[in-house]
């Protein structure tokens, strides 16, 4: 992430959409269009400056940045509208620039000299201020909490696959997404893993030496007494993760990550 122009406003930084977009690596439109997608979710004052009329005169004449002359609005991000706004992305490119964020611009801030207040007025709105700093904190906390939260159902599924040392089949890795084996395998198939012959699913060629499955050739006889040999195959712990991160590439989580929060 490329060093940032500091910008403080109310006694604290923060950030110009634009800032806030090219960090996150995307443009102002899709930040701006997030925001009046979610505005019930944010709060001016919070998560958000919005500076116009004389307020904005102010801000452009104490020379922290150069806007076009013309402007008549300019929003400032806080710390806690940029989580909203890595919530709203959720990328990890955006976690990762926000956990960035967070420790070498919001919480970098040059220390102010500590003085004794004057008079009773002064020690208590030094109070109310370090009252608001442990709120902030705390919160800041406590997204740190859900972030891990949130990644951990990752984690466990691994998990789950990685102690398992066996095969498994198609319908069994199926119901981890909760679907059929014949649905999962016509997946497969649209992402250009598989396809058909006959009735039988069978793994590209460029799919086949990669030890993500084992087959098994089977004796069988027909209903016509005919006899004939079938396959069966199954995924290796190596195959599942493959399919594990192919499904996830295309937006089909298992059912032990998905939740039913509604992300911004």
């Amino acid at each position: 992430m490329n060093e940032l122009q500091i910008i403080e406003h109310e006694n604290q930084r923060v950030l110009l959409t634009s800032q806030l977009a090219e960090s996150y690596g995307t443009n102002s439109d899709v930040i701006t269009k997030n925001f009046n997608r979610n505005k019930e979710r944010y709060q001016e004052g919070k998560h958000f400056y919005c500076l116009t009329g004389q307020e904005l005169k102010d801000f452009k004449a104490n020379g922290q940045i150069d806007l076009l002359p013309n402007a008549n609005r300019l929003y400032l991000w806080t710390e806690r509208g940029a989580f909203l706004h890595a919530k709203s992305l959720n990328t990890d490119k955006a976690w990762e620039v926000y956990d960035s964020l967070v420790e070498h611009y919001f919480q970098s801030q040059s220390a102010k000299p500590s003085m004794l207040p004057a008079n009773y007025k002064e020690a208590l709105l030094q109070l109310v201020a370090q009252v608001e700093e442990n709120e902030r904190l705390e919160l800041a906390n406590k997204m740190k909490d859900q972030q891990i939260a949130e990644l951990k159902p990752k984690a466990d599924y691994c998990d789950i696959i990685l102690q398992n040392k066996g095969l498994s089949t198609i319908n069994a890795i199926a119901k981890d997404y909760g679907m059929s084996g014949a649905s999962l395998n016509k997946t497969l198939h649209d992402l250009g893993v598989q396809y058909k012959q006959g009735d039988q699913w069978l793994l590209y060629s460029k799919y086949q030496d990669k030890g993500y499955t084992q087959s098994q050739t089977i004796k069988i006889t027909r209903s016509d007494g005919r006899p004939d040999v079938t396959m069966h195959t199954k995924w290796t712990q190596k195959g599942r993760l493959f399919l594990y991160e192919l499904l996830k590439s295309n937006g089909i989580l298992p059912m032990i990550e998905r939740d039913d929060l509604i992300d911004l």
